[in-house]
């Protein structure tokens, strides 16, 4: 199995379609080994009516039952997870329609890295960007690509889970982890998903500076200096990015 696309979703039946809908541009190569695993808390609205009834298309395995939590979730995934690689793409977020062709270079990777790809922001006025990929050494900063265009080696994650003391920024931290354990980021050109802005990094940006900076003091064990001047600027970038949201 080359990659293990790991849905985590709450309440949210219609994101969980519209995900499933978006498997089929990396379905239409029969090059690609891949399989869906959904971890959904418990929802009572259909979600799992729904995925009982695509009777394991696409290698579908899933769990409805009540969690702690986003990153407690994407554990339950991460335990689930059979393939080489791994790409968090939860409720509501798509492939891009070209993901196939970035997927299938991974054949010819090993796993002892993160591949990094581009993805779509839709700010859900009609307002999109694109976030590149930028080089490994941004970690210091923040992640080098939206999390949802990370693949990442599964025997890594085991091996590095989400640590759940970090609120809003397990993300960073665990990719911090990986890249401090010897897992380098390497760039692979194209786009990977789109996704909503609107998520618990972009509402509570107060909470995710303070995060990032006790992932760059602990982990990445950073000078205080260097932390405190990532602060500020991601405090003036995140602030920016939640106003476009509350302006949409």
């Amino acid at each position: 199995m080359l990659l293990s696309v790991i849905t985590v979703a709450f309440r949210n039946h219609d994101g969980v379609v519209k995900t499933w809908r978006s498997l089929a541009h990396l379905a239409n190569d029969p090059g690609i080994q891949f399989e869906w695993i959904v971890v959904d808390g418990g929802s009572a609205d259909g979600t799992a009516e729904f995925l009982q009834k695509r009777n394991g298309q696409y290698n579908l395995r899933y769990v409805s039952e009540p969690d702690n939590g986003l990153y407690d979730a994407m554990n339950k995934g991460i335990a689930m997870a059979q393939g080489r690689f791994a790409l968090f793409l939860n409720s509501g977020d798509v492939f891009h329609q070209d993901v196939s062709q970035f997927v299938r270079q991974l054949r010819n990777k090993k796993d002892d890295a993160m591949y990094l790809g581009d993805a779509i922001l839709d700010f859900g006025d009609g307002t999109q960007l694109t976030r590149r990929a930028k080089r490994g050494w941004y970690i210091y900063h923040s992640l080098p690509a939206s999390h949802q265009a990370i693949f990442f080696p599964c025997a890594g994650l085991q091996q590095n889970p989400y640590d759940m003391q970090y609120r809003v920024s397990s993300d960073y931290a665990l990719a911090a982890k990986l890249y401090k354990s010897g897992y380098a980021f390497k760039r692979i050109k194209g786009i990977v998903s789109e996704f909503s802005m609107g998520g618990v990094s972009t509402t509570n940006n107060l909470q995710l500076c303070q995060d990032a900076k006790n992932v760059q003091r602990e982990i990445l064990r950073m000078p205080k200096l260097l932390t405190e001047l990532s602060y500020l600027l991601r405090l003036r970038t995140t602030g920016k990015t939640k106003a476009l949201y509350n302006k949409s």
